[in-house]
């Protein structure tokens, strides 16, 4: 039978009148959230899986709060992997406010799939709690067309799990969601709360030149080393022993230098084993009569063997007076050479992580040195140039050479150590890395990509009770090939 036509069901008056009233209830117990549509960057084209996105834009919009006695279903679980927070929270919001107010923002906006209603896979910024959720699911038909039509969408969020997304809305109080609110990525407590996979870099600071000076040793200093058996197996750098010196002198100071990818007595069996290179002198001691015995100690490795000699007249220890920085590879080292008849000193520096020279250690400490010699300073090769500025949180910085990107987390001035996330690509070593706003240039030279240690982890010590039963990075456990 047919509906009587004296009563009209879903007249546009009703539902205008309808859709007002809740309107003005949103508008008057609601809270004001912002709206963040995803954005897809770059999808797999076979699965249309989404391998990247954005979030750079944010609406703000009042919506009621569904679930009143706080957060649904279980807010925090205990699983294998830690503690896991599952806070949910339902939100509704105006259809008629998205049809007038956000959809029309968002039309002719790239790279958004759907405009025409909220969708799974979009943000809320929740300001009550300070918190990103993610839409889980839009329910679009409750209430069930009350006078024939719907009038609100329900949100089902769920809190947001940060993986590699970029966010830059633009609003602080959501983009410092990154960075758990504090600026520098560092809690009171000192515990990181950049959300994330984050890489670490060790950039070059500014360019400033390095300086040393050394002395003399009258009478049996070591000279150098000469290698007779390179050994394998090493995984960490042996210890050198050296006899004692004779009452009244010092005995000497030598670490060795490894060298990998070479195959020797078949004891390099593993990728990360290795043999010795060379050994380096750091105190050529004094009053040695005859040369020293060398002994190499090791947990790991076996084999090396190795002859020292001494000489009249060497350098001695060297100090480093100026760190300088700059430095993207180890700088040559140069001495001058004695006056009278003998050898000139060979020497290389070492640089620590932010490219700045931290010791020098001598490969040969020279013969025939005088007092009449003195001052001995160390001559170094000039740092490159061009390392200045400093970068600014969430700036986008690119590599000059591999053209990867990232965005950045934290940045210490003092230690040249910049955090990145969202990264696109690969950076290479020694590349200069610019940032987008602040138009800083800092070249690389150390990545890390293993991420920070907050004090819960135990991943080394569970690889290492690991290796205890199979361990593959030394050698194959089921036998030579």
């Amino acid at each position: 039978m047919a509906l009587n036509p004296y009563f009209q069901q879903g007249a546009r008056s009703e539902q205008n009148l309808v859709q007002d009233l809740i309107n003005e209830q949103l508008r008057m117990y609601g809270v004001e959230v912002h709206y963040m549509p995803r954005k897809y960057v770059k999808e797999n084209t076979v699965i249309r899986e989404v391998v990247q996105s954005k979030f750079d834009d944010a609406y703000p919009l009042e919506a009621y709060i569904d679930n009143f006695d706080g957060y649904s279903e279980n807010p925090v679980l205990l699983t294998k992997f830690g503690i896991e927070a599952t806070n949910e929270v339902t939100l509704i919001i105006s259809r008629e406010r998205w049809e007038t107010y956000i959809e029309p923002l968002m039309k002719n906006e790239e790279d958004v799939k759907l405009t025409t209603r909220p969708k799974e896979g979009d943000l809320i910024y929740f300001p009550l709690g300070d918190r990103l959720f993610e839409i889980k699911f839009v329910e679009h038909e409750k209430p069930f067309y009350q006078l024939q039509k719907n009038y609100v969408y329900e949100l089902r969020c769920e809190l947001f799990r940060y993986e590699d997304e970029v966010i830059d809305t633009g609003v602080d109080e959501i983009d410092n969601e990154l960075i758990g609110d504090e600026t520098d990525g560092v809690s009171e407590d000192g515990i990181p709360t950049i959300l994330g996979p984050t890489q670490t870099f060790t950039l070059v600071g500014a360019a400033s030149t390095a300086a040393a000076f050394t002395s003399v040793v009258p009478t049996g200093g070591l000279s150098f080393f000469t290698i007779s058996n390179r050994g394998g197996g090493y995984i960490t750098p042996p210890t050198v022993g050296l006899s004692s010196a004779p009452s009244g002198g010092r005995t000497g100071i030598a670490t060795a230098v490894l060298i990998g990818g070479i195959q020797y007595c078949n004891l390099n069996i593993g990728l990360n084993q290795k043999s010795v290179q060379s050994i380096e002198i750091v105190d050529p001691g004094s009053g040695y009569t005859v040369a020293p015995g060398v002994a190499f100690t090791s947990d790991t490795g076996v084999g090396a063997a190795a002859t020292a000699h001494i000489a009249d007249g060497t350098l001695g220890v060297v100090t480093v007076t100026s760190a300088g920085g700059g430095f993207t590879s180890t700088p040559t080292v140069t001495f001058a050479g004695p006056t009278g008849v003998g050898t000139t000193a060979t020497a290389v520096a070492v640089l620590n992580s932010a490219g700045s020279v931290t010791d020098v250690r001598f490969t040969n400490t020279g013969a025939g040195y005088t007092a009449g010699d003195l001052p001995l300073n160390a001559t170094f090769s000039t740092p490159s140039s061009g390392n200045t500025g400093n970068y600014i949180f969430n700036e986008t910085v690119t590599g000059a050479t591999s053209g990867a990107t990232g965005k950045v987390r934290t940045w210490d001035a003092v230690t040249n150590v910049l955090e990145v996330s969202s990264i696109s690509g690969t950076f290479s070593i020694g590349e200069n890395i610019t940032g987008s706003k602040s138009g800083a240039v800092h070249a690389l030279r150390l990545v890390n990509t293993d991420p920070t240690d907050d004090g819960f982890a135990d991943n080394i010590n569970i690889e290492t009770e690991a290796d205890k039963i199979l361990d593959f990075s030394e050698q194959n456990p089921f036998g030579i090939p």
